[in-house]
């Protein structure tokens, strides 16, 4: 599904590189449930918006789905993202001023889906997460757990290839975690969704069917062994 080949991030300062990610290589299939775990600053996250095409490498080549991301303009990019990749944040990223409903509805909106399917979508999705009696609710009157529901079914919504989840249970107590980590182990087994997770939590990680270790910006081949 998606290949990353030699992939580094770098800033320069003064005439030296400071390297985020360096000669970093992974293939994922379609299908998989990829945990991608290091310390702090072991550049993880960069990782995942390179993944997820919200950033761009310094060096290396990204292909999905047979096309070289590298190689395409931001407006290319961006609407590549859009069709086929799903982002769950830790911090939720809901728009306070938005429902529940209206928050689900938002990625629809951008991919111009007309108003009559929007609705029955987001009326199914509601209804799979069991949020029907939420719907008209603003996420300030939500759990954080509620919150991170909303969360996944707006990511869920477009029915992307790809999830991306960056601590996904980062605000959670332990129950709401287990709660959301199982949602993920659902959606990956029974909807086939390729999901790729960051995660300082090992209990969390070892819900994905391969752990990939970082250590500042590269693959630490001996935790992966």
């Amino acid at each position: 599904m998606l290949s990353l080949k030699n992939i580094s991030k770098y800033y320069q300062a003064g005439g030296n590189k400071n390297y985020i990610l360096n000669n970093v290589s992974i293939d994922i299939e379609a299908g998989e449930f990829v945990s991608i775990m290091g310390p702090s600053g072991s550049g993880k996250s960069t990782l995942l918006n390179i993944i997820g095409m919200l950033d761009e490498p310094s060096e290396g080549y990204y292909y999905f789905d047979s096309q070289a991301v590298h190689l395409l303009k931001e407006k290319q990019r961006s609407a590549l993202y859009k069709e086929n990749i799903g982002f769950v944040f830790q911090a939720y990223h809901l728009i306070d001023e938005l429902t529940v409903f209206e928050n689900i509805e938002t990625p629809l909106i951008y991919q111009n889906v007309k108003s009559s399917e929007r609705k029955a979508l987001v009326a199914d999705t509601l209804d799979r997460f069991q949020m029907v009696g939420k719907k008209d609710l603003f996420p300030a009157q939500l759990s954080g757990g509620q919150q991170q529901l909303v969360g996944i079914a707006r990511a869920l919504i477009s029915k992307p290839k790809l999830i991306l989840a960056d601590e996904p249970t980062g605000n959670l107590n332990s129950k709401q975690g287990d709660e959301i980590m199982q949602l993920f182990s659902k959606l990956n087994r029974e909807d086939k969704v390729t999901i790729v997770q960051v995660t300082h939590s090992e209990k969390n990680a070892e819900y994905g069917s391969r752990i990939i270790h970082l250590l500042d910006g590269k693959i630490d081949h001996t935790a992966n062994a």
